[in-house]
């Protein structure tokens, strides 16, 4: 049996390094973080000291503002091992990236959270700017992570605890998944309250939303599934405000193993959506074909 006791010390330093790895590009002074985090300032100062020394955070040595650290990235490194698909996942959808202009990822579900374990970008094709970040594993987050995995899957991540109010539309979410299994791909649109929406989430898997963010949020969120193009949606002309596409590889017992994400983030055509969904769909495939995986029992659609 799981112990319901926590230690709030040790809370305070998880909160501290979840807001930092959901910023990675970002450096933090004593007082941002203290005020952020709603930590006293000399205990966020013993804080960032220790963990300054044991190599997980980095301080400049001008400004005093600090960032990860080293241990932090030989940690993730070390996360990334225990899916050893995401390594091959790098190199193709770095590829990928170059082809479409854009930023592409590899996510899993480690756990209770949502890792994401790679992202290269067309710029740089390396490191993007979401490795390492986190999102809970529970409704109304993570059905992407379920969807190409079977029923019995879908029903538990169903039947998790959800990190905020959430209306379940049975039909609509049928047909969601019954769509996407059989395109092999699912389309998704985002405004730009969900796109807040997703950013805030990044990073809280580990501690709890206050009850009033809750309950604002939880306006936003009304029915799983909703963002998610159906086919009737993409039969209409015109260009569709899309954010990402993704497809899911498979391991060697055939269940889901990674998520491809390619970002669009801007309005596309119902045939440039599917040119993307295609290719990403053939990705996903060589990477389970090169990592040793199958396919799922059902077929996708062409």
């Amino acid at each position: 049996m799981v112990s319901s006791r926590r230690s709030p010390p040790t809370a305070r330093v998880v909160a501290l390094l979840d807001h930092v790895l959901a910023r990675p590009n970002q450096w933090f002074g004593l007082s941002e973080l203290s005020r952020t985090l709603d930590i006293t300032k000399p205990t966020c100062l013993g804080i960032v000291t220790t963990l300054t020394e044991t190599g997980y955070l980095t301080c400049h040595p001008v400004t005093r503002a600090y960032t990860i650290g080293p241990a932090l990235v030989a940690a993730g490194r070390l996360a990334a091992r225990t899916t050893p698909s995401a390594d091959i996942a790098e190199r193709h959808l770095a590829a990928l990236a170059q082809r479409f202009d854009t930023t592409c990822s590899a996510s899993a579900v480690i756990g209770d959270e949502i890792v994401v374990l790679v992202s290269t970008n067309a710029k740089a094709a390396t490191i993007g700017n979401e490795q390492g970040l986190r999102f809970p594993f529970a409704p109304p987050v993570g059905l992407m992570y379920v969807l190409w995995d079977g029923d019995e899957a879908l029903e538990r991540w169903l039947n998790r605890s959800p990190t905020l109010p959430v209306t379940l539309d049975t039909v609509h979410l049928r047909r969601v998944v019954s769509e996407c299994r059989q395109r092999g791909y699912l389309v998704e649109g985002m405004t730009q309250l969900g796109r807040r929406l997703h950013q805030l989430m990044a990073g809280v898997a580990a501690y709890d939303l206050p009850d009033e963010v809750r309950e604002l949020v939880g306006e936003v969120v009304s029915t799983l599934g909703e963002r998610i193009y159906l086919n009737a949606d993409l039969s209409a002309r015109g260009r569709h405000p899309t954010n990402l596409v993704a497809a899911p590889t498979h391991d060697g017992n055939g269940h889901q193993e990674l998520v491809l994400t390619l970002y669009a983030g801007t309005a596309l055509t119902a045939a440039e959506i599917a040119k993307r969904g295609k290719a990403l769909v053939a990705t996903a495939a060589a990477i389970t074909a090169e990592a040793g995986g199958k396919q799922p029992d059902w077929e996708f659609g062409a």
